[in-house]
Order: C-alpha cells, then sequence, then structure tokens
C-alpha cells in the first residue's frame, strides 16, 4: 500500500511525516528531474506501507516543476491513500488545495494539524460537519506532539483495504473555489475570543527592526558559543585516545614504511572525521535542529529578506539563502521556486558563498579551536558582508526587477529532545556514510603521494594562489581534494603537515586566511552537479570562478585585518 502525504509549506506534513518514519527515510528524484521526495517503508498492524512526503505546494496548478511532478505522482496508480495535511490556524488557506485533490478520486484524508495552535487562538473548528459536506474523513492530529497519529494511520489502513475511493461531493471550477472555501470556513470555523499571549508579544521583539537583528546577533552569538564549547570539550580527549591507539596499530609496521604510511593516513582520516569533524558538526546539527523546530528560522528569514533589500536582493531569493546553512545542495535545488532565470542564478551564486556544515566544521576547527569563537563569529558576520556586497554587484550587473517575499510565518512550538536528536543523525549520515569514507580513502591517498613524493605536483598547482596569500606550499592538496569533500581540506591539512596540532605548523594569520578561502571557494563536487543540472554548464562554470575570485579577495582582505591584529597583539 502506498500512502502520499500532501500539504502546503509549514503545514507540519514533514513533522508527521517523520513521527511515523522515525527519520529513517531515503531521498528519491522524480524521473527525468531534480524535484525531490522522501519515502519510508512503514509496519503498522503487521502490514508494510510505503510513506511518500511529497514537495510542499500551495495549489496543484501553478505549473512549477515541484507541483507538476506532485500532480502526476497522485494521478497515478501507485498511490492508494493521500492524506492531506492541513494547518488548522490557516484552514481558508489550506482548503484551497483539498478541494483540488478531491476531484483525483482517490481515497482522500483531511487531518486538521496544529489543532492545539488553532485552540490557542480562538478558533473552534467542526470536524465532523466538515467531513460530511467534503466526504471524505477530516482527523484531528498535532503532528509534533503525536497527538491523532495512531489514529490516523489507523483511518488510513482501513480506506487502503476497502480500495474503494469514495464518490466526490464537491466538484468546483477554479474560479469558483475560492467562493466555496469562504463558504466552508464561514459555516464550520467559529472564531472565537484570542487571547494575547507572550508569543505573540514575543513577535514583536524578534521582528523589530532593532531589537530584531541584535536578538539574531545574540543567538548567532550563542550558537557559536555552544558549537565552540562542545567541540572544545570533546576534540582534545578524543585526538589523545586516537593517537595512542594508532602508536599502538602502527607499532608492528615499523620495518614496512610504505605500509606504515598508508596505515597512518587511514588512521588520521577516521581520526580527523571522528575527533575533529563530529565535535562541531554534531551539535551545530543539532542547535539548527532545535531553532527550526522552535520557528525562529522563518523569522531568521524574514529579517534577512528585509537587510537584503537594502544591498539589491530582494524576494524569494533569501530562501536558498538559509537553506545553505544546511547543505549547499539543496539550497541550489530550491532555486526553482524563482520564476526569472536571472533570480536563479543570482540566489545559486549566493547560495554556493554560505558556509554550509561542511565548511563550519574548518571554521570551528581551525579557528575557533586555537583562536576562539569571537574570530569563528567574527568570520561569519565578514562573510555576510561578502554575500550582501556580491549580491549587490550582481544585482547591478543584472538589473531587473524581482517579486518580493512573501512569507508564513508559523508559531512558536517547544522543541522536543528526541525530534531534535533524530534530525540531527538524520542529516548527520550524510556525513557518515558518504564524507566519511572519502575522508579515509583521501588521507590514504595522500599518503601514497607522500611516500612517492608526488605531493609537490598539487601543490604547484595552486601554489601562485598559496603563496600571495601567505599560506604554506603544503596547503595545495588539501585546498584540491576539498573540492570533492569539504571536511577534506582539514582533515588532510594536518596530514599535509604532518602534524594534527595546526598551531604548531601555521600562524594565527595563516589559519584564518586558510578558513576564509575555504569558506568561499570552489563548491563541493555535489553542488557543482547540482548546479550543472539546475542552470546549465556556463552558468556553473561561471559561479565556480567567480567563487574562486571571491574567495583571493576575501582572504587576501582578512590576511591584512588579521596581520595587523596579530602583530598588535589585540588577539580577538
Amino acid at each position: 500500500m502506498r500512502v502520499a502525504l500532501i500539504g502546503q509549506p509549514n503545514c507540519g506534513k514533514s513533522t508527521l511525516f517523520n513521527q511515523v518514519a522515525g527519520y529513517k527515510a531515503e531521498t528519491g528524484n522524480f524521473s527525468g528531474t531534480t524535484v525531490t521526495y522522501f519515502e519510508s517503508r512503514v509496519r503498522l498492524n503487521g502490514k508494510v506501507i510505503h510513506l511518500v512526503d511529497l514537495p510542499g505546494t500551495y495549489t496543484l496548478r501553478s505549473g512549477s516543476p515541484a507541483e507538476l511532478e506532485t500532480v502526476n505522482y497522485l494521478d497515478s496508480r501507485e498511490v492508494d491513500v493521500i492524506v492531506n495535511v492541513a494547518d488548522a490556524t490557516r484552514l481558508s488557506t489550506a482548503l484551497d488545495l483539498t478541494l483540488e485533490l478531491l476531484p483525483l478520486n482517490k481515497p482522500l484524508i483531511l487531518a486538521l494539524n496544529m489543532l492545539d495552535e488553532a485552540a490557542r487562538i480562538g478558533l473552534r473548528i467542526d470536524g465532523p460537519g466538515l467531513a460530511r459536506e467534503l466526504g471524505v474523513p477530516v482527523l484531528p492530529l498535532v503532528a509534533s506532539k503525536g497527538r491523532g497519529v495512531k489514529g490516523l494511520f489507523l483511518k488510513v489502513l482501513e480506506m487502503g483495504d476497502q480500495k474503494d475511493g469514495k464518490d466526490v461531493v464537491l466538484q468546483t471550477q477554479p474560479h469558483d473555489k475560492h467562493q466555496k472555501v469562504i463558504e466552508l470556513t464561514g459555516r464550520f470555523v467559529t472564531q472565537g475570543e484570542r487571547k494575547i499571549t507572550w508569543r505573540d508579544r514575543l513577535d514583536n521583539i524578534l521582528l523589530h527592526p532593532f531589537w530584531g537583528y541584535a536578538i539574531l546577533l545574540f543567538v548567532l552569538f550563542s550558537f557559536f558559543q555552544g558549537v565552540y564549547g562542545f567541540g572544545k570539550l570533546v576534540e582534545p580527549p578524543l585526538l589523545a585516545f586516537f593517537d595512542t591507539v594508532t602508536a599502538n596499530i602502527l607499532a608492528p609496521f615499523n620495518n614496512a614504511p610504505f605500509a606504515a604510511g598508508v596505515l597512518l593516513g587511514v588512521m588520521q582520516g577516521i581520526t580527523g572525521g571522528i575527533a575533529i569533524v563530529l565535535p562541531y558538526l554534531l551539535p551545530f546539527l543539532f542547535g539548527l535542529g532545535l531553532l527550526e523546530d522552535i520557528g525562529y528560522l522563518p523569522r531568521i528569514a524574514f529579517l534577512m529578506d528585509a537587510l537584503m533589500h537594502k544591498v539589491g536582493l530582494h524576494g524569494k531569493a533569501i530562501v536558498p539563502f538559509i537553506l545553505g546553512y544546511g547543505c549547499n545542495v539543496p539550497a541550489v535545488m530550491s532555486t526553482r521556486t524563482l520564476e526569472e532565470p536571472r533570480d536563479r542564478y543570482i540566489a545559486a551564486a549566493l547560495a554556493t558563498l554560505v558556509p554550509c556544515a561542511a565548511r563550519l566544521a574548518v571554521v570551528f576547527g581551525l579557528v575557533a579551536f586555537y583562536l576562539g569563537s569571537f574570530a569563528a563569529l567574527g568570520l561569519y558576520i565578514f562573510n555576510l558582508l561578502v554575500i550582501a556586497v556580491t549580491g549587490r554587484i550582481l544585482s547591478n550587473m543584472l538589473p531587473e526587477a524581482t517579486p518580493g517575499l512573501i512569507l508564513e510565518m508559523p508559531g512558536y512550538r517547544l522543541p522536543t529532545l528526541k525530534n531534535a536528536l533524530n534530525k540531527a543523525w538524520f542529516r548527520m549520515r550524510e556525513f557518515m556514510v558518504e564524507a566519511w569514507p572519502l575522508l579515509i580513502a583521501g588521507s590514504a591517498v595522500l599518503a601514497v603521494l607522500n611516500y612517492f613524493q608526488w605531493t609537490y605536483i598539487f601543490n604547484s598547482l595552486v601554489r601562485p594562489l598559496t603563496w600571495v596569500m601567505g599560506l604554506p606550499a603544503e596547503v595545495g592538496v588539501p585546498l584540491i581534494f576539498g573540492i570533492l569533500r569539504k571536511e577534506l581540506s582539514l582533515v588532510m591539512l594536518g596530514q599535509a603537515l604532518g602534524t594534527m596540532d595546526f598551531s604548531s605548523a601555521m600562524s594565527a594569520t595563516q589559519m584564518t586566511v586558510y578558513a576564509t578561502f575555504v569558506m568561499f571557494y570552489l563548491p563541493c563536487l555535489a553542488t557543482l552537479s547540482v548546479l550543472k543540472r539546475e542552470l546549465g554548464m556556463r552558468p556553473m562554470l561561471s559561479i565556480s570562478a567567480l567563487t574562486v575570485l571571491i574567495a583571493f579577495i576575501a582572504a587576501l582582505l582578512v590576511r591584512g585585518v588579521t596581520a595587523l591584529i596579530y602583530l598588535r597583539g589585540a588577539g580577538w
């Protein structure tokens, strides 16, 4: 049995999916497209159902690639039951999509999610009456707290077993549809007295033209302090432990230098992944999940949109920018929601400059660990300024009026530890499955290059850049391999320098300059691939060249500033 979840953005659809799937899902692409969906197998009452989380969509009629693929998927014979997840606090908007789903003649369930939020703002919904009018089951749901989930899927199982789509009660034309929504909400939704609570007052502060940005800086600083504090506490004992393990493993190979070198490279890859990357990656992903669950990320998008308007970046282009802090791949993919090629190009270019979680590992493992959290925060603020200036320049080079951003603010919610940990693990699996094996393999390859003294070939390719930036010649190999995965540029740096104590081989200025260059230069191979699919070969090449140019200029600026700071002994 195949069950499809469909709903508008911010309706809690993915929360429901993760409650059932337990964050164990596979990412798929619709045939011939880059539009993604999530799918998981779930056991329910002894039966296995295939649960599909389709892309969020406001309507089936807009013609965007994601919505077209969603319509094709729902219209296929593979879907046995459709679960339409609706935000009960915005039922008038959600019913637009429901009325479009009814004519598909598929077994349909309307799940009214966030009923606790609806009750808080004084909304009362007559679910049984709405069910009689629509001719489909209407069930209560609070997905974030697991309420109503079991009853919903038992109903799914029942309808799937019956294999009989109900006759559609309502057949509406697109131009009569909005009138019907107004009629339905008027009959079945009652607005009681809304109480002004602390949540309502909170937005007056968090979105304030001055205090909103002040609080944002405080949140970012606290976030950095938390990640830095955890990593600073965990990294040294882990490094000491693996140093002991590595010494014991290498002891029998004293008379076999090649085998010892390769084995050392493998151990350095293992050590780097566990002791250098994970201590910063795990708390970052955990904190990002908390901010997402609380509902603060859309507020950040709102604040940043207002700021970017002043430098020439408008509208929906800010959404990929926000997504890029998790990973540049979905950030670039999200640019397909922009209507104009010019907007897609600018948004994709800026998204590749955003320091993703992998680049964050470099910033924290190299700058924050040795120079302090203020240095890392300074680099991130500098990154925002560079992106803002780049956006302004690109907007002036490609002048065109762009649409503004229409952004719905979800309600604040109390996050749960289980959800935050599961979400962090779900996102960290990519590192464990894809990046970590590359770290180990890359370290082994570098060991072979070192043994045969071939590393000078790679180092000489980028030596003109590294020489001007004042970096050691040995950093060429980590920078080249870093194109595969950004974590490689940190782990292989230790191997290239011959020590994991970077402060013994690089000055404070060099560590800051290196981290700056890594933060901006060429996106990883996966992002380059997505850029080519979304925009084409020429835009991908031009964006790649642009990132290298920006990285070089930014690194030179940072070199000059930090050299003055450290020379005068001011510190961070």
